[in-house]
């Protein structure tokens, strides 16, 4: 198979996560996982970014092709309507509380929380990646969006283990979400 450009975008995860170890400030980039599949999603109304372009799908290609997967197909309930809106709307609630968690720092009605949540049970001191040089609102927000970013890459790579590499696409809420804004974009066509 011929290696395009975008074979090598898995580099992009693994300098998110490397660097927001170091750094939780370079968690704001997970922002581009967030806006680039809706804008390509509204402005072309395709899912050329979740096809081709998402650094995560591509991780998980690459990891297939070392034989890092089981190559099973998932169970029928895992590619249900009812579980992918469901993860959706769970995975969006959960960017809502890093949101919210975000506003009651900026407030001061909460101080920064220096820590990475995984699985939205583990919860991790993390007070090295942040050196004080930018607001804690800013800071909290970066902790909590590199904890929903590293969740899901955790449950993606589980995913890939059990079944397909790329079985995470089925169910990813970026992707859904998409495809409901493809959807969409069609029927008004």
């Amino acid at each position: 198979m011929k290696k395009h450009w975008y074979h090598y975008l898995w580099l992009w995860s693994l300098f998110y996560f490397g660097m927001g170890f170091f750094n939780i400030l370079f968690a704001w980039l997970g922002l581009i996982s967030f806006a680039l599949p809706l804008i390509m999603a509204i402005g072309y109304g395709n899912k050329l970014f979740c096809n081709r372009y998402c650094d995560r799908g591509q991780t998980l290609r690459a990891l297939g092709q070392l034989g890092l997967s089981r190559r099973r197909d998932m169970p029928g309930w895992m590619k249900s309507k009812a579980f992918r809106y469901g993860f959706m709307v769970f995975f969006f609630a959960m960017f809502g509380s890093v949101v919210y968690t975000t506003w009651l720092v900026y407030s001061g009605i909460e101080s920064l929380q220096q820590m990475v949540s995984l699985l939205w049970t583990f919860h991790f001191p993390w007070e090295w990646a942040y050196s004080g040089a930018v607001s804690p609102w800013a800071a909290q927000f970066a902790f909590g969006l590199y904890s929903l970013m590293l969740t899901s890459e955790v449950i993606a790579l589980g995913t890939m283990l059990l079944f397909r590499p790329r079985s995470w696409c089925v169910y990813c809420p970026m992707g859904t979400l998409t495809q409901l804004i493809c959807q969409h974009k069609m029927r008004q066509g």
